[in-house]
């Protein structure tokens, strides 16, 4: 049977064994898929859900291969390209099988130009490898001032934007996409100057047909990371008992504010009592279709679907279900929405009114908003998800938004799993995304790249690409991201205490007189430090306006704070890539002020 590997080789072989247009390949599989070779195959590949391969275009009828593409030359050169290509395959492996095969001496094995990372590295070995440093002793952020130019500090802001934005990413994706907006930033900074002139390559179209998101007002093309499963430190399916709570405390993640018009609701929670236990999933009601619990640090959160077709539903509904399970009374949140669908004659009706939605929080700040977000991505209509959590004490962050939203899918997808319901995805658009994992798409390099010219046709001319592990397709690179982070920032000597003259005489060398004699070793670890004071400067700012605005007013009013602390340079082509300094302790400045 298929699988999206096989496609990912065959589109290896289309675009570079045969130097095909990647657009240009691209729409040859989809014919080929809408020509359903796979039913001539017989019953082991007639499965509509699998993907393409080389062996299943080896295999088929040339006149159905030639049918599909509609060019009868290109089709059979495509045909014994894959036949060649499954050759090559099975007398691999009958030399490897073989008892008496000669054992070739040791080489040391070719790097694969599409890999990222080592080959033997897990998402989560990988994720690991990219940690970036965090301080977030704001005493010490206060006190320290760095040098570096404007690019890493972009590069550093959008990285912890992302945190908030997009808490789905993980760390590669996240490095990827905010090497992308340095990118775009550079290019359009370049071309403003005079350093550089004519289109980019997205004007040019190399971007065309990729989806997009919005980072720090750039619009950032992007490639789905298909099949990329990643966790951080979750347990999901693990029920541990979240620990004894102090009656009448709040619990949430923020602090709820007085709010007179915030909706209540007879199903709302009751306050958390000491020790509150999770439901015994062994007594889940049979119509609900319900997530698998995940756990972390002591948070428990789980969500549940059911059919819904009018407002008047929910509360019978809300009622059986804290009923029937008694425990998810002592849960501290019981978040709810729903969507339903209009009448199928509602566009003759006069005052017909569009998909109904209703949301509530019951105190776990914007969970009510996530979950409608999540029901329109997937196209759930007639249906209603609660979303239980017990909290456990410490607060996670960003980190709940990727937990909510997971149980939140998943409690969807067994809901149409149970059900055999259709659902359309929804475009993605927007700060957010869909939650599947990304990388920014490199558009520059990809044209650089080329050294073939082809007359016509999108992305004409590719040849190879370097570095993604599913079809050649030039990336934006976390590895070199993190890299640029890790030597940009160098240290400032403090001018307190020295005087007028002194500082001024410091300001004007621009660097610090303890800057002389040092080793690399101690530079870089100086370096790694700042790094990791920024960070931990900005992570401070973004969380205290995380709970009160949305991801994309947060993105808007990213760029604003970047240039409200970013170093000053020359104007003009004398400052491209020149440095400056930036005092940590202004970007203090810019957390929200407590009311």
């Amino acid at each position: 049977m298929a699988t999206q590997q096989d496609l990912q080789e065959l589109l290896r072989l289309m675009t570079v064994g045969r130097k095909t247009p990647m657009l240009q390949a691209m729409a040859q599989i989809k014919a080929l898929q809408a020509a359903d070779l796979r039913s001539t195959l017989g019953a082991e590949s007639s499965s509509r859900s699998c993907p393409l391969s080389i062996k299943q275009i080896a295999e088929a009828p040339l006149s159905s291969v030639q049918d599909a593409l509609k060019d009868d030359k290109g089709a059979r050169a495509l045909q014994n390209a894959c036949k060649a290509a499954l050759k090559r395959g099975q007398s691999a492996a009958t030399k490897r099988d073989a008892p008496d095969a000669a054992v070739p001496p040791a080489k040391r094995p070719k790097p694969d130009p599409f890999a990222l990372g080592p080959s033997d590295m897990t998402p989560a070995e990988l994720e690991k490898s990219l940690q970036l440093p965090l301080c977030l002793d704001e005493e010490r952020i206060s006190r320290t001032v760095i040098e570096t130019n404007r690019a890493p500090l972009v590069l550093a802001f959008a990285v912890e934007l992302l945190r908030h934005t997009m808490p789905d990413q993980p760390l590669s994706s996240r490095l990827s996409l905010a090497q992308g907006v340095v990118s775009a930033n550079s290019r359009s900074k370049a071309v403003s100057l005079g350093l550089e002139k004519g289109p980019s390559a997205d004007e040019e179209g190399w971007g065309e047909g990729q989806p997009r998101v919005k980072i720090m007002g750039r619009e950032i093309p992007v490639l789905k990371r298909g099949g990329y499963e990643w966790r951080g430190e979750e347990q999901v399916g693990a029920q541990p008992e979240p620990p004894a709570t102090e009656a009448g405390t709040s619990t949430s993640e923020k602090e709820p504010e007085p709010d007179t018009k915030t909706q209540t609701s007879p199903t709302s929670t009751v306050t958390a009592a000491a020790n509150p236990t999770p439901p015994p999933f062994e007594t889940e009601t049979p119509t609900w279709a319900v997530s698998p619990p995940i756990t972390l640090k002591d948070s428990t959160f789980i969500a549940r679907a059911i059919r819904l077709t009018t407002p008047s539903q929910r509360k019978p509904l809300m009622h059986s279900l804290l009923s029937s399970i008694p425990s998810l009374q002592s849960a501290t949140h019981n978040a709810w929405a729903y969507r339903i669908a209009p009448p199928p004659n509602s566009a003759s009706l006069p005052h017909a009114r569009g998909v109904r939605e209703e949301a509530f929080d019951d105190g776990e700040t914007g969970c009510g908003d996530l979950i409608l977000r999540v029901m329109r991505e997937v196209g759930a209509v007639d249906t209603l998800v609660v979303l239980t959590r017990w909290f456990g004490g410490t607060m996670l962050g960003p980190d709940r938004w990727r937990l909510m939203r997971r149980c939140v899918t998943a409690a969807l997808a067994e809901r149409l799993r149970r059900t055999g319901l259709d659902t359309a995805p929804a475009a993605a658009g927007g700060v957010g995304g869909s939650g599947e994992a990304l990388w920014a798409l490199d558009l520059e390099a990809a044209r650089q790249r080329r050294n073939v010219t082809t007359v016509g046709g999108y992305g004409s001319g590719t040849r190879m690409h370097r570095a993604t592990e599913v079809v050649g397709m030039d990336i934006h690179r976390p590895e070199g991201a993190r890299a640029y982070l890790m030597k940009s920032f160098a240290s400032v000597a403090q001018e307190e205490g020295r005087g007028a003259a002194g500082a001024a005489q410091g300001a004007e060398v621009g660097k610090s007189p303890s800057k002389k004699g040092k080793t690399q070793k101690v530079a870089e670890k100086e370096k790694e430090e700042n790094l990791g004071l920024l960070l931990g400067a900005l992570r401070i700012v973004m969380d205290s306006w995380a709970d009160h605005l949305g991801p994309a007013e947060l993105d808007r009013r990213a760029w604003g704070w970047y240039v409200a602390v970013r170093p000053d340079v020359d104007a003009g082509q004398a400052g491209w890539g020149a440095k400056g300094r930036v005092k940590l302790g202004d970007i203090l400045k810019l957390k929200r002020p407590d009311k």
